[in-house]
């Protein structure tokens, strides 16, 4: 049972770094404008969670020898060792790992090819959800595994892009910041179609029948689709009210549109963690 909380919290945690690291470095590759007072920040933040990420995917990897034999002793048996890295996970952290560094070196140089690297490093990292887990073992693969990673390149960068909007709400000036609000907005208006076809599709594919829902993975499910809900409506919020306002330097609308931001961020978190969990220990057949 500790194994398996061990090896559930690295996975949440690895999921949270790796979002953040790859949702600036689209953040930052997407940006229409200078940001002179944030950029440096954010490479900085985008870096150490890149690096954060990396140790988190590498711990997981090394439990799950553990989680083989039920004991934490089984990160030293070199047979069970053996066999992960034999196994997808030695193929998707290999991705992973590859994906960070391209995504560090993308947020520590500037230019066209860097800012290149640094996307190409973002879909590397994200085409490693496709060789493990329950899309990996369909015999539509080859329909589900585009359709989640265009799924995961629109959660990265929703919630990647959110700590980037509260900094640049805080620190640019309010003609920037408003600038930058209302082209994410225009962004985000195209993503929620684009999340809730891909999510009905994995869905439709994964649950055997309507009864799946009521076992703990369908309910986790229903749980993340009561996340979105709650998403669209902050938001819409930030798009009609505190967004429009903070273009004109109304100081009240700065401070709830970063509240309303810190509240997305929490709840797209949170929807990372509850995945870490359902895609561990529960399957759709139940």
């Amino acid at each position: 049972m500790a194994v398996d909380v061990l090896s559930v919290t690295s996975r949440a945690l690895s999921f949270l770094a790796l979002f953040q690291a790859a949702g600036i470095a689209l953040f930052l590759a997407l940006r229409e404008q200078p940001l002179p007072n944030t950029e440096r920040r954010l490479r900085r933040i985008g870096t150490l969670a890149a690096l954060l990420a990396a140790a988190l995917c590498l711990a997981h990897y090394l439990l799950e020898a553990a989680r083989m034999s039920g004991e934490l002793s089984g990160l030293f048996d070199t047979a069970l060792q053996s066999t992960v890295l034999r196994s997808a996970v030695s193929a998707t952290l290999s991705w992973r790992l590859l994906g960070l560094v391209l995504i560090v070196g993308g947020l520590w140089f500037q230019g066209t090819a860097a800012r290149t690297a640094g996307v190409i490093g973002v879909v590397v990292v994200l085409a490693s959800f496709t060789f493990v887990g329950h899309t990996s073992k369909e015999a539509v693969r080859w329909l589900l595994s585009p359709v989640l990673l265009v799924h995961l390149c629109a959660v990265a960068f929703w919630y990647g892009s959110l700590l980037p909007l509260s900094l640049v709400s805080a620190r640019e000036p309010p003609q920037t910041a408003g600038s930058v609000v209302q082209e994410f907005s225009a962004r985000a208006v195209r993503l929620v179609p684009v999340l809730l076809l891909a999510g009905l599709i994995l869905a439709a594919v994964l649950l055997p029948n309507v009864t799946a829902l009521h076992r703990p993975y369908g309910e986790l499910l229903l749980a993340k689709v009561v996340g979105f809900c709650v998403l669209m409506l902050f938001a819409a919020m930030n798009r009609w009210r505190f967004g429009p306002a903070l273009r004109l330097g109304d100081r009240t609308a700065g401070r709830r549109f970063r509240q309303v931001v810190g509240a997305e961020f929490v709840l797209l978190a949170t929807v990372l963690c509850v995945t870490a969990v359902m895609t561990t220990f529960f399957s759709p057949e139940g």
